[in-house]
């Protein structure tokens, strides 16, 4: 079901394809938030096809109807079901649920996606029969993830050279 977010422009939340793979790259390698020290962060990352479809990865698109939409604008090459604001992806396997990646465009920040992406991903843990989802955040992340009801519960330690500092450990109840 589509809703309108702060801007106008409705958007659904849908389970992410194969075909999404290179759009959902492309948010991560593209992200402000992991500019300068962080870069090394999502230096050649890559969101495959595989992983898409070992995981619970969806991601919020704007309706291809939107005013201004794709569909409105007819822009070449939009994919069916519209632009790719953000997704998530939640890992289930144990030893506990984990929300894995949480990428809104930098463009589409401050309009209340990742908010919606976050309740999406909790009542799919719930329906798993999770109580809580584990978080290790970026660090500039992390007043984003305790407004929206996360808490923190200690510290991933930095593993240089690829992640040369500190991480808030958070859990998100996934109780509304």
């Amino acid at each position: 079901m589509a809703r309108r977010v702060t801007g106008g422009a409705e958007v659904a939340i849908r389970r992410a394809t194969a075909r999404d793979a290179r759009r959902l790259t492309a948010l991560v390698t593209s992200s402000g938030a992991y500019e300068g020290p962080y870069a090394s962060m999502v230096a050649g990352y890559r969101v495959g096809p595989d992983y898409i479809e070992a995981h619970e990865v969806f991601v919020a698109a704007e309706s291809p109807a939107a005013p201004g939409g794709p569909a409105a604008t007819g822009a070449p090459g939009t994919p069916p079901g519209g632009r790719v604001l953000g997704f998530y992806a939640l890992v289930l396997t144990p030893p506990e649920p984990e929300l894995d990646l949480l990428f809104v465009a930098d463009a589409a920040q401050g309009r209340g996606i990742g908010r919606r992406l976050v309740e999406h991903m909790k009542a799919t843990a719930r329906a798993a029969g999770a109580e809580h989802v584990h978080v290790v955040s970026h660090p500039p992340a992390e007043g984003f993830y305790t407004s929206v009801g996360a808490y923190r519960t200690g510290i991933s330690r930095a593993r240089p050279p690829a992640v040369p500092w500190d991480r808030p450990e958070l859990a998100i109840p996934t109780s509304s």
